[in-house]
């Protein structure tokens, strides 16, 4: 039977039919106040729920759903919804979505106390002692974050969702239940205003109907995305609806057709198959016009067939039997059996030229394929041949659940409400390529990813130490995007780590999560070492002969170790005399308290440091030049050359900021440093390629040129040039000068 786009329960009806461009990629509008009002329904019975779950359970502990039933009932009392309904038929409807995926007694119970904590006088204690400890855990989970002052609503979307996938971690009916809870939400959006109609539908698309998908349930990831897109595009969704109401006119008797034939072509090889039709919702239409910049008329596919048979061996025969009768389009075969997609799904598909040279999609599948790709991690077994499992048991076998355990330690680790959201949403994408490791291992990950997220994919030691990498046997850039079926190898180097901008580079969330904790944990050393340099520096000043405990310091000053107080120091937040006062020692007479210098210069090695070192901008200090740093609370020390008196001159009233700097000849060799020079060259041929052949034979670099006419002869360069230090900048601008198209070679001192 075919099914219709329209079919999901309650869809959102809308009046404004519009058209939607080739080439056009619309914005979400807020959803009209004109959006019919969904049809009201009879609040469910008490005896009506425990029959649904009868029905699937024949051991139901009615006693439970009663007790749950009449409590939630009682403690939301006289509250209603924006709509005028009792709320309580609110929290009985999630129950009854849930009764749809054979669910166990607790996840019902707990969608009827799902609020309760929430919006009620209830407590825990209360739930735990009438429900048990297993019921209020779950229910406890569910709570959004009431009492939390967050300043956007990012923030607060962010920490919500934090929350919910931190108790998804423990037991994954607390997602089930929010994913229902949200499906009623999105059912009954119309009562909400306007305003924060679109925001809902926003947070749907974007969070809860992917995660719907990661977890298999592929019915309710449908509803929700078609509800969510009534709202955020209203206009080309009642397009599309009114352009397949009009081609299911046309096509008339088609799919019944097509249906017969198959269905005839299989049983005639012995094949047991149930064919059934089905329609391509609007959303997927939708999202195929922007991502092939077509229009409706140009859609081939929108319909589809799904056959039912009874092994694997026979999804493989039903294959063959269609390539044989129907031609079958390059390119549209995927074989999700031998390589089942990370929320368990599995299915072949492939899309053949049919009957009136329509183009047709099939998926072929087992019964079982079919239920875990309709109700996903909820088809895990729970109650098989009728015999409950303990529920800890859900999906301990399903990649599904193993990927978002995962997932959520991952994102869990560090960062702000905002980037956990932001990253969340990167790893719910559906798409997927797959890659393969060396020795075979396949690794998916979504379109546009880089070697940078395999490696991270990989193990996360892998991405932070990762320095190169080889695609198919040949060395690549680790920002080359990733194709499907490419082999990769991560070439590694002990003690490597992420450079910051790896961030903007990854796609997955996972390895942004990674780079962002890496990073942090860097940053970290990087002020403990400052911190414990400038310390030392004191007490080099001070003439303290013994070593100071900075553990005795940091307990005296509030600080949980000496690594914590060496930190805090590091950042500018505590003076480094104050720790040497703190732990009694005496400064040495005559010396300024704030004011003295330290005896020994710290010294520096530049941008690669392992120090947090900065240059200030358009002050470009070189090895060699003498120069002095300003300490820049929590961002380490900002290097200045000793001639930028006017610069310096700002910090005149803060000498308790100034540090005396050194050159490190250990890093010397290692780094080039940009600086600017001036050059008036003839205006002749070649005289560029001069210059630049005498700068890569001194073993500098062209970072930055600029030229402008001086006059008909003679042209002035700008140029920044990378050398390693001020002898090494005096060889280059002396053989320049040697040059007979060169008239002028100097350095420029901002």
């Amino acid at each position: 039977m075919l099914r219709s786009s329209a079919d999901p329960v309650d869809p959102i009806k809308l009046n404004k039919p519009a058209t939607i461009g080739a080439t056009s990629t619309p914005k979400p509008k807020a959803a009209p106040a004109e959006m019919e009002v969904p049809p009201s329904r009879p609040m469910m019975r008490q005896y009506e729920l425990v029959e649904r779950v009868a029905q699937y359970n024949p051991n139901v502990d009615e006693a439970l759903l009663n007790r749950a039933y009449v409590y939630s009932m009682k403690k939301h009392g006289d509250q209603k919804r924006a709509s005028g309904d009792p709320y309580f038929s609110h929290p009985l409807e999630v129950a009854g979505i849930l009764t749809r995926m054979r669910l166990d007694d607790a996840t019902i119970a707990t969608a009827l106390l799902h609020d309760t904590i929430e919006d009620t006088d209830a407590t825990r204690a209360e739930i735990d002692q009438l429900f048990g400890e297993e019921i209020g855990k779950l229910v406890e989970g569910l709570t959004k974050i009431g009492r939390l002052h967050l300043v956007s609503q990012e923030d607060k979307q962010g920490e919500n969702l934090r929350k919910l996938l931190l108790a998804v971690a423990d037991d994954v009916r607390v997602l089930l239940v929010k994913l229902a809870d949200r499906l009623h939400n999105m059912r009954t959006l119309y009562w909400v205003p306007p305003e924060k109609r679109h925001r809902i539908a926003e947070e749907t698309m974007d969070v809860y109907a992917p995660l719907a998908g990661k977890m298999g349930i592929h019915w309710m990831r449908e509803e929700l995305e078609h509800l969510a897109f009534g709202v955020l595009y209203p206009d080309d969704a009642a397009m599309i609806e009114r352009r397949l109401a009009e081609r299911r006119t046309a096509v008339g008797s088609m799919l019944a057709d097509i249906e017969a034939d198959l269905s005839e072509h299989l049983a005639s090889n012995n094949i047991r198959a149930t064919v059934t039709g089905r329609e391509k919702k609007a959303y997927s239409i939708f999202l195929k016009m922007k991502r092939k910049h077509i229009n409706f008329d140009n859609l081939s596919d929108i319909y589809g067939f799904r056959i039912i048979v009874q092994s694997i061996s026979e999804c493989y025969a039903a294959l063959g039997v269609i390539h044989t009768i129907w031609q079958s389009v390059p390119g549209r075969f995927k074989d999700y059996i031998s390589t089942p997609k990370q929320n368990d799904y599995r299915s072949i598909h492939t899309t053949v030229v049919g009957p009136r040279k329509q183009r047709v999609e099939l998926q072929i599948r087992t019964e079982e394929m079919h239920r875990v790709a309709e109700f996903g991690i909820a088809a895990h077994g729970i109650y098989k041949d009728n015999a409950p499992r303990s529920q800890n048991e859900l999906a301990h076998d399903s990649r599904a659940y193993a990927w978002l355990r995962h997932t959520i330690e991952l994102l869990s680790d560090g960062g702000s409400s905002a980037e956990f959201l932001e990253n969340t949403k990167l790893e719910l994408f559906q798409d997927r390529l797959f890659c393969f490791t060396p020795r075979g291992k396949l690794i998916a990950l979504p379109p546009g990813a880089t070697p940078i997220d395999f490696a991270y994919q990989v193990h996360t030691d892998i991405g932070n130490t990762c320095t190169g990498c080889k695609i198919n046997g040949h060395v690549r850039p680790l920002v080359t995007p990733l194709q499907s079926g490419d082999e990769v190898e991560i070439l590694c180097e002990a003690g490597a780590s992420p450079p910051s901008a790896w961030n903007a580079l990854a796609v997955t969330g996972k390895a942004r999560a990674a780079i962002r904790r890496a990073n942090r944990e860097a940053d970290r050393r990087k002020f403990v070492r400052l911190g414990r340099q400038l310390i030392g520096s004191e007490v080099s000043r001070w003439h303290v002969r013994d070593e100071p405990d900075l553990t005795i310091a940091a307990d005296r000053m509030g600080y949980p170790d000496g690594e914590a107080l060496a930190y805090a120091v590091g950042q500018g937040r505590v003076v480094a005399s104050a720790v040497l006062s703190t732990l009694g020692y005496d400064e040495p007479a005559g010396a300024a308290a704030n004011g003295a210098k330290p005896a020994t210069p710290l010294p520096i090695r530049g941008v690669g440091d392992d120090l947090p070192v900065h240059f200030a901008p358009q002050f470009y200090a070189i090895p060699g030049d003498k120069i002095v740093g300003i300490l820049d609370p929590g961002r380490g020390v900002t290097v200045y050359p000793a001639s930028a008196g006017e610069a310096l001159s700002a910090f005149a009233d803060e000498p308790q900021r100034w540090l005396d700097l050194s050159w490190d000849p250990r890093g010397a060799r290692d780094t080039l440093f940009p600086v600017p020079v001036k050059l008036v060259a003839a205006n002749a041929c070649g005289a560029l390629a001069e210059i630049a052949g005498i700068i890569a034979a001194e073993g500098g670099n062209i970072d930055e040129l600029t030229m402008t006419q001086k006059t008909p002869q003679f042209r002035d360069m700008n140029l920044h040039i990378e050398v390693r230090d001020r002898n090494h900048l005096t060889r280059i601008l002396d053989r320049l000068k040697s040059l007979s198209t060169v008239a002028e070679a100097e350095r420029i001192v901002s």
